[in-house]
């Protein structure tokens, strides 16, 4: 629609909803849109209560005044359709109005096609439809997160993080999305951090909070941000001094890498915040790795070896669900370019109607009750998220990869209409071995 004022917003919060979609309303309304010569008024009455949505009665008080305009409903009967209307749980209630209002548009000289289309319409609102104050209440919310999120950037996405669960995307989706945006994201750290995240920078970074390390706890977060203002940490003793923590809360900290401020690198951190408890088990592991002579057989464990970039990133998705390191799907774009698999940035530029076989992790699944089997799918690879449509009958061929698997390889046709992209699934393969390190889950609503 690429809303143009604040009554835009009003019509889509209403149209997708599953009266509108169920009474074939959206793609009438969008081509009057963008044709204002495609919407039909059969007389002037009825203009006066259709005009403002372009012929397509998108509002419950839309329909109760077509019954009277267009049918010859008293007050009375419209109020008695608008109860109808609202037992959208109860299927079939609002038949009982079918004979009324097609003999009353009839008497009133409207043909019986136009009556038929009217009468689908108004039993859609049967299936759940939006009252016009509802829908505005709603528009103002989405106007002034808008702004919010075009103006302050950084400022919507730490509220967001912040507010987590919440809504359709995950916190890397959210920083993600920041990023792209030009705003800079920086780790959880426990020199720079504070509970929950904040805004540096003049709201050019959002810093992640120690809260979204998982498993550590938010009385912990307060005591190592109280101690920090104090001054700076010298060293990890200094820390677990100072803040009173104890061995589970460093290792959770080390291994979300917040430790890197003081230790420098991630696994040094892991096995010196563990040496903070002197156990005498692990005691001989670090004598061994600081008692290098020179010796050619000094052999340093694998364990105290520093991590390789794809370690760091499957840690960070394991103690915090979000790595600012790298994504997982790069790590494997080489493959992927050999079996000619595009990113989702390519898709733009890509013709209409053309096969395409694109990549990465599975972000959420929706199948809505309206959608007549389809279930629709986010996945996202290093470029950015990719919407597909997958139909019945391909979710039941594909069924084992579709339901279980965390990543996939998508063979399909793209769908590039006027800058909406889609892709039409054919065939799914398993990416899962690929990443069998990654600790994701989907986000699945019906």
């Amino acid at each position: 629609m690429k809303p143009r004022s604040f009554y835009d917003l009003v019509i889509e919060v209403a149209i997708v909803r599953p009266g509108p979609i169920q009474g074939d309303m959206v793609h009438p309304f969008l081509k009057a849109r963008e044709n204002p010569g495609e919407a039909y008024y059969p007389n002037e009455a009825i203009r006066g209560v259709l005009e403002k949505t372009l012929g397509v009665p998108i509002f419950q008080e839309q329909a109760m005044k077509l019954a009277v305009v267009a049918a010859g409903f008293t007050p009375g009967e419209a109020d008695q359709l608008r109860r109808a209307m609202a037992a959208w749980r109860r299927p079939g209630v609002i038949d009982k109005f079918r004979l009324k209002l097609l003999d009353g548009m009839k008497a009133n000289g409207l043909t019986g096609r136009f009556a038929e289309q009217v009468f689908h319409q108004i039993r859609g609102f049967g299936e759940y439809g939006f009252p016009e104050s509802h829908a505005a209440s709603f528009a103002l919310l989405v106007y002034a997160s808008a702004y919010l999120k075009c103006h302050y950037p950084a400022a919507f996405c730490a509220a967001l993080l912040n507010s987590q669960p919440m809504g359709f995307y995950a916190p890397a989706q959210l920083i993600a999305d920041a990023r792209a945006h030009g705003i800079t994201a920086r780790p959880a750290d426990v020199h720079h951090s504070d509970i929950d995240a904040t805004v540096e920078d003049e709201g050019r970074a959002v810093r992640l909070g120690l809260s979204s390390i998982r498993g550590l706890r938010d009385e912990t977060g307060r005591r190592i941000v109280t101690a920090r203002g104090e001054g700076p940490f010298k060293s990890l003793a200094d820390l677990t001094r100072r803040a009173g923590l104890g061995a589970a809360a460093m290792t959770r900290l080390a291994d979300a890498d917040a430790l890197r401020s003081i230790s420098g690198d991630r696994r040094a951190a892991v096995w010196e915040s563990l040496a903070q408890e002197s156990e005498p088990g692990l005691r001989p592991l670090f004598d061994a790795a600081g008692a290098h002579g020179g010796d050619d057989d000094d052999v340093v464990p694998d364990e105290l070896l520093p991590m390789s970039d794809l370690d760091e990133v499957y840690e960070d998705y394991l103690t915090t669900g979000v790595s600012l390191k790298g994504h997982p799907i790069a790590f494997v774009r080489e493959e992927l370019e050999a079996q000619r698999c595009v990113r989702s940035c390519d898709l733009p530029g890509l013709r209409d109607g053309r096969h395409v076989r694109v990549a990465g992790l599975v972000l959420m699944r929706q199948r809505p009750s309206t959608a007549k089997g389809i279930t629709f799918v986010t996945i996202e690879d290093e470029t950015g998220s990719i919407n597909l449509v997958m139909f019945a009958a391909v979710w039941k061929r594909e069924f084992r990869v579709a339901r279980g698997s965390n990543a996939w390889l998508v063979d399909g046709k793209l769908e590039n209409r006027k800058g909406v992209i889609h892709v039409i699934v054919g065939q799914l393969t398993d990416l899962s071995e690929r990443v069998d390190r990654l600790n994701v889950k989907s986000r699945d609503f019906r």
